[in-house]
């Protein structure tokens, strides 16, 4: 059965990733998801697709949202 959810941990990754975008530490951006789980960040790109976009777009708007 496929993962319904990510897991806490990669949560708590993301949540670092785009706190660091938002800094613009592009390092700690690409830590923060080298550490997410493969399966947790199939789901993200899932949910991310529901809103109309994938990651990327995610970051960019949370750039111009943080602006």
């Amino acid at each position: 059965m496929p993962q319904q959810a990510p897991t806490l941990m990669a949560v708590g990754a993301l949540r670092d990733a785009l706190t660091a975008h938002r800094r613009g530490d592009i390092p700690a951006v690409i830590a923060a998801l080298m550490s997410i789980d493969t399966d947790s960040w199939r789901v993200i790109e899932e949910r991310a697709a529901v809103l109309g976009g994938g990651f990327p777009e995610l970051l960019a708007d949370v750039r111009k949202a943080t602006a």
